[in-house]
């Protein structure tokens, strides 16, 4: 069974290590460089009770995370989130992807926020088809902004409007 919980201080670490997983190995970050903990200290202290972190634990180890982030310090965008899942490489396919999306969307729609952005990065239709089953639709693609892994690579943005 996995469990969706509010992330905590305590999962901090394994935050850190499964974001780390993502930047040495996929396209599904564009950074490139590893994140200390005191940068995800810092990175978790920026969000609140709108933009949440969520935990899935799974035998109580945490497997995955997601979270809503501000998608700009412009206070313009201050009703626009952007969200982000990250699964253990080791623990992907048991479905805690579905259970992190659904839980951090259903939490979305009882904030203030108005819209959820997504950036998705090269070929990654398993991201696009978990996006899009919880509302979430294609509004373009940025050709080759990213490079990595000695590639170019294309961006997709998904949205969900939350209200409209």
């Amino acid at each position: 069974m996995i469990d969706i919980l509010a992330a905590t201080t305590e999962d901090i670490q394994i935050i850190t290590d499964i974001y780390n997983q993502a930047i040495r190995d996929t396209v599904a970050t564009f950074d490139t460089d590893e994140k200390s903990i005191t940068d995800r200290t810092d990175w978790f202290n920026q969000h609140d009770d709108t933009f949440k972190i969520l935990v899935a634990k799974k035998d109580n180890q945490v497997i995955g995370w997601a979270s809503l982030s501000k998608w700009s310090a412009r206070s313009a965008y201050d009703k626009t989130a952007e969200i982000s899942v990250y699964i253990d490489e080791h623990q992907q396919g048991l479905g805690a992807g579905k259970l992190l999306m659904k839980k951090i969307v259903e939490h979305a729609y009882t904030t203030d926020l108005h819209t959820i952005i997504s950036r998705i990065a090269g070929d990654n239709d398993i991201s696009v088809h978990l996006h899009k089953k919880y509302g979430f639709t294609i509004i373009g693609t940025m050709k080759e902004v990213g490079y990595k892994f000695n590639q170019f690579i294309d961006v997709h943005i998904m949205q969900l409007m939350l209200k409209e």
